[in-house]
């Protein structure tokens, strides 16, 4: 390990504790385009990015951010060849099944967004078995969102307060931002304050709709599998140089 990386273990001292993201969300972008720069094939790609991942979620750790969210598996995704999607519903499976023991022993309370009744039912039981192993842990909560989409999303928490409705349990003036939310896949999860995406593109891909109205955006060229805590911490620094206002004047 290099004397950079080293330091890295720690908050590196150009960041302020006290203004630290308490949510990071990351659209993990490139791996494909990673692996061809290599020669490799896509699917080794998706393997370096799950490294990537599990150094992210460490790193969140050791500088004391509470919350990451990693867009894992979208539901455009699904048009992929099917060679590419049967591996990353088998790489998910055993990433889950050999990660889960340092998942409990880390701490790392781990929660699953999206439709997840589409899944294989093995990842399924992985899945429920990874987050009821880890459904006390006092740590950061790491939620994964797999055959997600934010307007579908959107789309199941409006048929589900109609209902309500219609059942005469709630009425219609009733409804407000936090009887929307509570609907929601990610309801009890606070939302992102940044939201990083990787290789350049300038699009969220149909990511937390709802959740990201005010968070920060980060753009990189960096490719996935290269994130690592270096580039994290510009992402960081960046953060830190920014105003949030909230649609607010700032006091003079």
């Amino acid at each position: 390990m290099t004397t950079k990386q080293t330091v890295l273990q720690e908050l590196p001292a150009d960041l302020d504790r006290d203004r630290l993201p308490k949510h990071v969300a990351v659209i993990m972008d490139g791996n494909g385009r990673w692996a061809k720069r290599q020669g490799l094939p896509r699917i080794l790609g998706h393997r370096r990015g799950v490294d990537a991942l599990k150094e992210l979620l460490r790193c969140c750790r050791d500088w004391g951010i509470k919350a990451l969210t990693a867009y894992a598996f979208s539901t455009e995704n699904w048009g992929r060849p099917l060679e590419e999607v049967d591996f990353l519903m088998t790489l998910f499976e055993r990433v889950l099944r050999q990660e889960l023991d340092e998942m409990i022993r880390e701490n790392v309370r781990i929660k699953f967004v999206g439709n997840l009744l589409a899944l294989p039912s093995s990842l399924q039981a992985e899945i429920s078995r990874a987050v009821e192993a880890t459904r006390n842990n006092p740590g950061i909560q790491f939620t994964v969102a797999t055959n997600y989409g934010g307007r579908q999303e959107i789309l199941q928490a409006c048929r589900a307060i109609a209902f309500q409705v219609q059942q005469g349990l709630i009425q219609p003036e009733e409804i407000d931002e936090a009887l929307f939310e509570s609907h929601l896949y990610t309801a009890g999860i606070s939302d992102p304050d940044l939201l990083i995406r990787t290789s350049g593109e300038m699009r969220i891909s149909n990511f937390l709709l709802w959740q990201v109205a005010y968070s920060e955006l980060y753009i990189t060229d960096i490719l996935w599998p290269d994130f690592d805590r270096e580039a994290f911490h510009l992402a960081l620094r960046a953060y830190q140089q920014r105003d949030r206002r909230f649609g607010k004047i700032a006091k003079g």
